[in-house]
């Protein structure tokens, strides 16, 4: 799942209201962090401020969004301060969320698998500029005209330079075969995605690829002659401290009454509890935030010189200095203001995620939840900058709500298509509202005549009509949505 804001897929998942048993499993702490835990969970906050300075509740939110459970840990001073969790790990299991409670990390599994790729580099067996095909032994990148002749390195498969296909990947169900590492590769069944292949030439531009991490895990693979696992045990996972974490796809038994099961962003349980996911470098991680945690306080100790439990000061600066745009080896890098902050987002089926980490000062937050619908938590992380006065990483976009006559709101309100998805217009007493599913209203507020935005997701949306006036549709971020009635 990509770092920056969400996508067309995430607006339209359908959406349900359960009624949500917020319960926390609390260790106790001070009075001082216990009052700061409160306020966390009182001050959810979105992308955007206006003059009523709207925040919100965790439960609220967690209603809102269905999110059947989450746990969150917080970083101070290059210490764990406090870990909670909420909710369910499985609700007809009665089993509720604790600290223990393991999740899917989806693609924060990109951070973790960088930090074992640069051990190689550090070991002096692998070249991070040199043709990953000098590298890869039990299978050879097929390159083609589409990459121009020039040849892929290892940091561009970590940056997501190297002009490689396949963004994400599904899973798969229990009881479904499990392909191996090649036939995912070359795209065989019962393989469920493309043949990993270039797509432009490398080093050019930033494409998003989790098929080329995949690529990475072979070359990982190959050099070491160990399952992927194993070696990320040993050598990664173990030494950062994140001994409940594993990359062994399907999970082990041993874990299984600490794992939390998927949920849809409809509320329904993921078939099987969770999907299954062979592509372990890009999306096959169990951890929990405070594994996640660990990690986060081990790269910020290694960046200032003070730890090398598994890379040098040296390989950790590299791992986190971005290559195109802030896009660095396995995690993004937010560039703005000072002191800069390196992060992840996750997406698995029932699963999203998020860490984010600060270069200097020694601040932090992983969260992790049950949920197909990640729109929670960016308002987490944002609580947490608050509340911890994180320099320069809360910058709310600020808007002037302004009401517009009920004529026009009626003009407004219809009927829209968004890709196959039917989006509701309507008025409520003197308020439009907007639906991308049943039973889900979020409110409408306006900037201009024509401009217009929801809370819940950060998207530009402008209302277009013809030149006669009639509204035709509206767009977000510049896609249309046409009116059908």
């Amino acid at each position: 799942m990509k770092r920056n804001t969400y996508s067309l897929q995430l607006i339209v998942i359908l959406l349900t209201i359960n009624a949500l048993n917020l319960t926390a499993q609390n260790p106790k702490y001070s009075a001082e962090i216990e009052g700061r835990i409160s306020k966390v969970e009182r001050s959810l906050i979105g992308w955007v401020q206006t003059q009523d300075q709207t925040t919100w509740t965790l439960a609220e939110r967690m209603t809102l969004y269905n999110v059947k459970g989450l746990a969150i840990a917080v970083v101070h001073n290059y210490k764990i301060e406090w870990v909670r969790g909420y909710g369910w790990a499985d609700e007809s299991e009665k089993r509720t969320v604790n600290e223990k409670t393991l999740f899917q990390a989806a693609s924060i599994s990109k951070s973790l698998n960088g930090i074992g790729v640069l051990k190689l580099v550090q070991d002096k067996k692998l070249d991070l500029n040199a043709d990953i095909n000098n590298y890869l032994t039990s299978w050879k990148f097929p390159y083609d005209e589409k990459s121009k002749g020039e040849k892929i390195t290892t940091m561009e498969l970590l940056s997501h330079t190297a002009g490689i296909n396949i963004d994400g990947f599904p899973g798969y169900a229990a009881g479904e075969e499990l392909p191996s590492l090649f036939q995912i590769l070359e795209g065989q069944k019962p393989a469920n995605t493309k043949a990993i292949r270039s797509m432009n030439e490398p080093g050019t531009n930033f494409v998003y690829s989790g098929g080329g991490v995949i690529v990475s895990q072979m070359i990982v693979m190959d050099i070491t002659h160990k399952p992927y696992e194993e070696y990320m045990q040993k050598n990664v996972l173990n030494p950062l401290g994140m001994k409940s974490s594993f990359f062994n796809q399907p999970p082990l038994k041993k874990k299984k009454n600490l794992l939390a099961t998927g949920y849809k962003a409809s509320g329904e349980e993921v078939s099987g509890k969770y999907h299954i996911y062979p592509e372990q470098a890009a999306a096959g991680l169990w951890t929990n935030p405070v594994d996640l945690s660990r990690y986060i306080i081990e790269t910020q100790l290694s960046y200032q010189g003070k730890s090398s439990k598994v890379l040098t000061p040296e390989m950790t600066k590299l791992r986190i200095t971005p290559v195109f745009k802030d896009a660095a080896l396995g995690v993004f890098v937010n560039t703005n203001g000072s002191p800069k902050y390196f992060m992840h987002q996750g997406g698995n089926k029932g699963f999203s995620c998020q860490y984010v980490g600060s270069f200097a000062g020694g601040e932090g937050m992983a969260v992790m939840t049950n949920s197909d619908n990640g729109a929670i938590l960016d308002e987490i992380v944002n609580s947490v900058a608050s509340v911890y006065n994180w320099k320069d990483y809360y910058k709310p976009v600020i808007k002037k709500v302004i009401e517009l006559p009920e004529n026009l709101l009626d003009k407004y309100a219809g009927k829209y298509d968004l890709e196959g998805t039917q989006v509701n217009l309507a008025r409520r007493n003197k308020e439009l509202t907007i639906s991308f599913s049943s039973g889900i209203f979020w409110k409408v507020q306006f900037t201009s005549n024509v401009d217009f935005f929801i809370r819940e997701y950060r998207v530009d949306l402008r209302f277009v009509s013809d030149q006669q006036g009639n509204v035709t549709g509206f767009t977000i971020d510049g896609t249309m949505v046409k009116k059908i009635e």
